[in-house]
């Protein structure tokens, strides 16, 4: 479990800054991450990760954010067995919407048909109840992710 890739779902900005500091706090604990802003499934599948780590944000009415859109397609057509990978969703949303991070959730039972392994349950983060959700996300990264030596 070296490898990470950090596939971001974003609209305005908060789950990509998310990500940023997830890669930031992975590679300082040892591991190999790379960022997907603009994910593709080329580029994901042809680095290989140990580990593919949603992190996405909501948008409408519980729909995936247009820049992770085509890459969330292309895997649900696609179906890139994930046997033996490793998978992780943190989703941000808004519990007074009816479809309260409908996007990772979405996520979640895409890497779960294409026979990903949980790594944990996922994080669902209340936009509600916390204004910085790296307060949430980022110790639970810290508890998932040990220190690698």
């Amino acid at each position: 479990m070296n490898r990470i890739a950090i596939i971001v779902g974003t609209v305005y900005g908060g789950a990509q800054y998310l990500a940023e500091q997830a890669e930031q706090l992975l590679s300082g604990r040892g591991y190999l991450c790379s960022l997907h802003p603009e994910p593709k499934l080329d580029a994901v599948l042809a680095e290989d990760p140990d580990v593919w780590l949603v992190i996405s944000s909501t948008t409408g009415q519980g729909d995936i954010p247009d820049n992770a859109l085509p890459f969330f397609i292309d895997a649900r057509d696609r179906f890139p067995l994930l046997t033996d990978k490793i998978m992780a969703v943190i989703g941000l949303g808004d519990s007074s919407y009816d479809n309260f991070c409908g996007a990772g959730k979405q996520f979640y039972e895409l890497l779960q048909e294409l026979q990903g392994k949980p790594l944990a349950e996922p994080l669902w983060i209340d936009a509600c109840e916390t204004l910085e959700p790296e307060t949430e996300a980022l110790p639970w990264l810290e508890a998932h992710f040990p220190a690698r030596g």
